[in-house]
């Protein structure tokens, strides 16, 4: 058996900001499948959670966000079958005025990745894809910190975030009346993340 350390059939690409537009109902659909919990529970989509508010999220983040914006998707057989994207940002953007005074200053005042979606079609998932995934964007971008929301009950997603070392840095709602998430956190070091793990 293949470890994934050793695939040779799964290529990892980076895009910038202009090339993204015709990847979006690609990446769209490959979240959905990673995420049926959300597309099937009632009242996702009021929340924010739905296709169309990926696509909208996607595509408002690339006109917003132009500087260092980097999608990475994973292609297996030319076939798109994970993807993830981010961008370097402001503490006070990606942390908001309420939880921002909780964020330690040596913190604050390091490059920040905010790292918007990872997401791996589940047929390929713990295959250490979204390692490699995740790599690429550190790769790319060069933070000090990269940070992430993940909601409480995305098991799957969390324990990847765990065993790439993110760790947990508050509540954080969108909105006043929006579903909550974890905000967590990760200290970049100086050695690569390493390519391989189960994850997804």
């Amino acid at each position: 058996m293949t470890t994934p350390s050793t695939r040779t059939d799964v290529v990892i690409r980076t895009y910038g900001p202009g090339q993204v537009a015709p990847l979006v109902d690609t990446i769209a659909d490959i979240w959905a499948d990673a995420h049926p919990e959300i597309v099937d529970t009632p009242g996702a989509a009021t929340d924010g959670l739905s296709v169309p508010a990926l696509r909208r999220q996607v595509l408002g983040h690339v006109r917003h966000h132009q500087e260092g914006f980097t999608l990475v998707a994973a292609y297996a057989h030319s076939s798109m079958i994970g993807f993830g994207y981010a961008f370097p940002c402001t503490p006070e953007y990606w942390y908001g005025p309420e939880l921002l005074p909780q964020i330690p200053e040596h913190v604050r005042a390091g490059r920040l990745m905010g790292l918007c979606e990872l997401a791996v079609t589940p047929a390929w998932q713990n295959q250490g894809i979204g390692t490699r995934l995740h790599a690429a964007l550190l790769k790319a971008i060069n933070p000090e910190w990269a940070s992430l929301l993940v909601r409480p009950d995305n098991t799957t997603g969390r324990a990847l975030y765990d065993r790439l070392g993110y760790r947990y840095a508050g509540p954080y709602r969108n909105t006043p009346d929006g579903p909550e998430f974890d905000l967590l956190l990760l200290r970049i070091d100086s050695e690569p993340v390493p390519p391989d793990g189960g994850d997804r």
